[in-house]
């Protein structure tokens, strides 16, 4: 008995680090926020082999959490409206900045949506806040199926993965804004060398060429971006009517 103990022990302890990595990768993974956020919680959910995780970010400005990813839930649930901090469970582990764990969330008057939740068949919950610099940026819930009570190992994994998650939550944020300023630049770049020709074609001056491009996004419902192109290619062809 003692034997199988042991080798039952192992086997988590194997499945937790395996976790821990997975999540780790995805901070080099390339991929867009929304799909790293899926990825952790259908990595976290299948390897701790709970009925649900789901990541909820948090709006500083509003003081809110909306749910950002989830599996297996229904619409109901992915549409609740978003939690002011301080109310829910969820709420609660934000503003104390502390995991928090509730026996039935069906009987919790802390719990906002109990209809909901017996109906997706959801009862014990564990909720982890996501820190950058003891910077909140979300949180991660767990549900079981059945009362489940989480032991101080489970919080303290759960922990690490909030802590991994939150390092990749910050990293794909910082990346897409990157990009999107690299975007904005290359755009800039292409209006400004559309306006030059316009000014050099047909002798307007910076603010009509400018004017003009805008208008001819307008009229043909197509960005400012893909106007500026289509100058650019037409000019050796004087195809572009202003």
């Amino acid at each position: 008995m003692e034997n199988k103990n042991l080798h039952e022990e192992i086997k988590k302890r194997d499945k937790q680090i395996e976790l821990l990595s997975k999540v780790s990768r995805t901070v080099v993974s390339g991929k867009y926020l929304d799909d790293i956020l899926n990825m952790i919680v259908n990595i976290t959910a299948e390897t701790m082999g709970l009925r649900i995780c789901s990541i909820m970010l948090f709006d500083e400005k509003k003081q809110e959490l909306a749910i950002k990813a989830t599996q297996s839930l229904s619409k109901k649930y992915c549409n609740k409206p978003n939690l002011k901090v301080g109310q829910s469970i969820s709420g609660k582990a934000v503003k104390n900045k502390k995991p928090v764990a509730v026996l039935n969330v069906t009987k919790d008057p802390d719990y906002m949506y109990p209809q909901i939740a017996s109906e997706e068949g959801l009862c014990s919950m564990l909720a982890v806040p996501m820190m950058i610099n003891k910077r909140v940026i979300g949180v991660i819930n767990l549900y079981t199926s059945e009362e489940h009570v989480f032991s101080d190992e489970e919080i303290k994994v759960l922990q690490s993965i909030s802590d991994q998650a939150a390092a990749v939550i910050e990293n794909t944020k910082l990346m897409e804004e990157a990009l999107k300023a690299r975007e904005s630049l290359k755009i800039r770049k292409l209006v400004e060398q559309a306006k030059g020709i316009l000014m050099r074609e047909f002798g307007m001056d910076e603010e009509q060429a400018h004017r003009s491009i805008h208008q001819k996004s307008m009229n043909s419902r197509k960005s400012m971006k893909e106007v500026a192109e289509a100058i650019i290619l037409a000019l050796g062809k004087k195809q572009y009517k202003h």
